[in-house]
C-alpha cells in the first residue's frame, strides 16, 4: 500500500515538473507529457480505489 502511495506521489510530482518546464520554456511537448502523466495517474488511482472498495464490500 505504501509503495502505491509513493508511486502516485512521484507521478504527480513528475507531472508538476513537466508543467513547470512548459511554463519555463513554452514548448508544448512538456504540456502534452504532463497531461499524459496526469491522465494515467488518475486512471490508475480510480482502478486502485475500485479494487479497495470491491475488497471491502466482498
Amino acid at each position: 500500500m505504501l509503495i502505491f502511495r509513493w508511486l502516485a506521489m512521484l507521478l504527480l510530482l513528475a507531472a508538476a515538473v513537466s508543467f513547470a518546464f512548459y511554463a519555463g520554456t513554452g514548448q508544448p511537448r512538456y504540456k502534452r507529457l504532463g497531461l499524459v502523466i496526469l491522465k494515467w495517474t488518475v486512471i490508475a488511482a480510480v482502478f486502485f480505489f475500485a479494487v479497495i472498495l470491491i475488497g471491502r464490500l466482498a
